[in-house]
């Protein structure tokens, strides 16, 4: 019979050390030794693993920090061009708004036609009260005719070019206007003051005027159409030996507000200076 020799037994043995192995290693028998084993390799590994991060990150820093610096450019400029867009969707809603007040007043005062127009440019001068608008003569406006918004009377247009027009505000020094006051039943003269201010003059003696009475056009002297809203009496003053009576007036409209005006087209306004008699001199 012929023994087996050691090298045909090298295989079996080394299977069976390796089969061995595995299922000691499966069953969990080698998880100490092979922390213990593996201890050092894993921290070379962690180490090596660290640094070569450390270097990536130096090399793409610096590409990085410009992306993002451009990244956070193009979103500054998004915020910028949404908040500009929510700026002009808030404007275009109170414009909006102030088109249907402005188009509810003209239809309640029907005998009218009406020309809105922007409101552009306020008066620099501190001894003048005007504004411009965005409408001249090329769409049908002339000197004279009146501006009001859904509050009342705004003034009239006192010079025009072909694309805008000036409006002398009753507010001006040089304004003065014919007016009725409903209230007292009388009527009066209203006139613009050097200090943004307006007052009645001419008031009679006998008129009962009293504060908070309504002070309309009275259409005399061919200026204004009649029964335009101009504001209230705020305070009266009368004295025995004056020949008229004064008032302060809180005016109807906001002028430090105007946006949209309303110039009425259709109303011509009269001259009649030279029907007036001349003083004596």
């Amino acid at each position: 019979m012929k023994v087996p020799s050691s090298r045909s037994l090298q295989p079996g043995i080394v299977i069976f050390l390796v089969v061995g192995i595995l299922i000691l290693a499966l069953s969990g028998y080698l998880t100490p030794f092979t922390r213990l084993a593996l201890s050092p390799f894993i921290s070379i590994q962690t180490w090596i693993t660290q640094r070569y991060q450390a270097i990536q990150e130096f090399i793409t820093a610096p590409g990085d920090l410009t992306r993002l610096r451009q990244r956070n450019a193009e979103l500054e400029a998004e915020n910028s061009r949404l908040q500009i867009q929510i700026i002009e969707l808030q404007q275009q809603v109170v414009e909006a708004e102030v088109l249907s007040t402005l188009v509810d007043y003209a239809r309640s005062r029907s005998e009218n036609r009406y020309a809105a127009a922007a409101v552009i440019g306020y008066d620099p001068s501190p001894f003048k009260r005007y504004i411009v608008i965005n409408r001249g003569s090329d769409d049908g406006l002339r000197r004279g005719m009146p501006v009001v918004t859904n509050q009342g009377l705004v003034g009239q247009i006192a010079a025009v070019t072909a694309n805008a027009g000036r409006v002398e505000l009753i507010i001006d020094p040089a304004s003065s206007i014919n007016v009725y006051l409903q209230q007292a039943d009388t009527e009066a003269l209203l006139n613009g003051l050097i200090t943004g201010n307006v007052e009645l003059n001419m008031i009679p003696q006998s008129a009962n005027v009293q504060a908070g009475d309504l002070i309309v056009t009275s259409g005399l002297g061919g200026n204004y159409p009649p029964n335009i809203v101009v504001g209230q009496v705020t305070d009266v003053r009368k004295r025995d030996f004056d020949l008229f009576q004064t008032a302060s007036v809180q005016p109807a409209v906001n002028f430090e507000d105007l946006q949209i005006v309303l110039v009425i087209t259709n109303f011509q306004p009269v001259d009649i200076t030279p029907l007036l008699p001349t003083p004596i001199p």
